[in-house]
């Protein structure tokens, strides 16, 4: 469907694509993965047309159509979320017209080309998405991806003013899917999403009809979505026949072969000088010589890739804990008629390592916030343990920072009596190494903010740490390394966050908050998941 035929592409001295080639089929699941800065965002804009190649094409049939849902930053107004769904419908017209046009260059192609098979399923999933304008048809399938979005039937009449910035980013994707573009691409569709719709997302792409690119630091959401991966890795693509976790076994034994194959070759280099030094002089082999010589002037020189930058992270050691750590009793919550918590009982021990899951609204960062001592609240008890010390990352703290700071300086204002922390040495773990300490915050991408945030945390040692999403914005390897840094971190751990994968491996517990009740249940966040599916029936 899509073709791109080597690609170079530069942006003044430095080399973004270098000879890249790649095609995309019609029913295809891909990742799209690589490091901050690899090129991932530029490679989705010339995909679009927004980017024009130096060298190399980008081949797209007239037929095929490309919707695109960046990671946030998405806001429309002006009328109720029904009209605003209807507007996905608005090509009906266009639809019939590009039947009517595949007809005739079905007619001028030859049958047995991948090309003819491919506008074949193309005018499949253009007559099925036709036959849905229908009006009963058009407001249940509104009605259903609305509701898999998170909506409820109540909202559908509400104006999109009153939809938040992350409700707007569902209301976003719900309209992408409704338009079901022949190639979908997804840039973190879960950042907005609860673990409810996530869980729903995935079930409906794996039927979807065209086919589907995804970036996502969702570990969990690629294996589940995608079947094969692309890499972008200093300027170039590798392809993978498989999901995340194929990609990095696959991953990491090219770059084995790599290396050995490096070994091998200059192994055999130093053979073939040590052959030419010893015969430089000798008449009888002087041919000999110089055919050696010109071999290995001619030699390509086998370079392993380098290895990328890792994050590296640890907690200060705990201080003693009580076995309560914070009790909640009775404790009710509202902001203005809006009831978040009417007599809520919650008690946290030593040990436990709880996840926080529920609808977006339920009342998950507001909990938190309770239990951290910063959100006030209209009656009940908050009783924290004798020895317990919080250490609290909030979900915007990132945002925070103090802009007029540098990185330094914006750690160092968070030392509180602690003669082991080493501000430069935590933002060097966290890979702010020479001169990127001194950088104002204000410049920081989002990763980078993260890193700030955590490398605070780090300046002030804790027995129960409060984390309200705390992998926005990091990489998977990053976050992988976070999940070891609190596999060893010995105190008490309650965390809000939409990732299940990073949640699998850390908790024990899983809280579901609902503005009815909480509960408290035994497992992680993938087995909450499926007791989710046996109770729906």
């Amino acid at each position: 469907m899509i073709f791109i035929k080597e690609v170079n592409l530069a942006f003044g001295h430095k080399k973004v694509f270098q000879e890249i080639s790649e095609t995309i089929g019609t029913r295809d699941r891909i990742a799209l993965v690589g490091s901050n800065g690899s090129g991932k965002t530029t490679f989705l804009r010339m995909l679009m047309g927004e980017v024009e190649p130096d060298e190399g094409e980008v081949q797209k049939p007239d037929y095929a159509t490309i919707g695109y849902l960046p990671q946030d930053g998405i806001s429309v107004g002006g009328h109720s979320l029904r009209e605003e769904a209807e507007t996905a419908f608005a090509g009906a017209v266009g639809l019939k017209e590009k039947l009517d046009q595949a007809e005739t260059e079905l007619g001028e192609m030859e049958p047995d080309t991948e090309e003819f098979y491919d506008l074949i399923d193309q005018m499949g999933a253009w007559e099925e998405q036709l036959a849905s304008f229908e009006p009963e048809k058009m407001n249940a399938r509104i009605e259903k991806i609305m509701m898999g979005m998170g909506f409820s039937i109540q909202d559908m009449d509400r104006q999109l003013e009153e939809f938040s910035g992350g409700w707007q980013m569902r209301i976003a994707l719900g309209k992408l899917l409704l338009q079901a573009p022949s190639l979908l691409i997804l840039d973190e569709p879960t950042n907005h999403l609860d673990v409810v719709s996530q869980n729903w997302l995935e079930h409906y792409l794996k039927n979807y009809q065209g086919s589907i690119l995804v970036i996502s630091h969702d570990r969990a959401f690629l294996e589940s979505v995608t079947e094969r991966t692309i890499e972008l890795k200093m300027g170039k693509l590798n392809h993978y026949k498989g999901n995340y976790s194929f990609y990095i076994q696959e991953s990491a034994a090219r770059m084995e072969r790599q290396r050995k194959a490096s070994v091998n070759q200059k192994k055999e280099i130093q053979k073939e000088k040590e052959f030419i030094n010893r015969f430089r002089s000798n008449v009888k082999k002087a041919a000999m010589v110089q055919s050696r010589i010109k071999a290995l002037e001619k030699m390509e020189i086998i370079k392993p890739e380098a290895e990328e930058k890792k994050i590296y992270f640890r907690f200060p050691s705990s201080p003693p804990a009580s076995h309560k750590v914070v009790e909640l009793e009775g404790l009710k919550k509202s902001y203005d008629d809006l009831k978040v918590f009417d007599g809520l009982d919650l008690r946290i021990e030593k040990g436990d390592r709880i996840a926080v899951v529920g609808v977006n609204g339920a009342g998950k960062s507001t909990l938190v916030r309770i239990l951290a001592g910063v959100e006030p609240y209209q009656s009940g008890k908050r009783e924290v343990g004798v020895n317990t010390v919080i250490g609290y990352f909030a979900q915007h703290q990132a945002e925070e920072l103090n802009p007029s700071h540098e990185v330094l300086e914006e750690v160092e204002s968070s030392l509180h009596d602690n003669p082991d922390a080493n501000p430069r040495a935590a933002l060097g773990a966290l890979l702010f190494s020479g001169n990127d300490v001194f950088k104002k915050t204000s410049v920081l991408s989002g990763g980078e903010r993260n890193r700030v945030a955590l490398a605070k945390l780090l300046m002030k040692p804790c027995n129960f740490l409060i984390m309200d999403e705390p992998t926005n914005h990091l990489d998977i390897r990053s976050k992988e390394v976070l999940q070891e840094a609190l596999n060893l971190f010995d105190g008490t751990a309650i965390i809000v966050s939409h990732d299940r994968s990073f949640l699998d491996e850390v908790v024990t517990k899983v809280l579901e908050v609902s503005p009815s009740k909480t509960r408290m249940l035994t497992c992680n966040v993938s087995e909450y998941m499926e007791r989710l599916d046996l109770e729906r029936g």
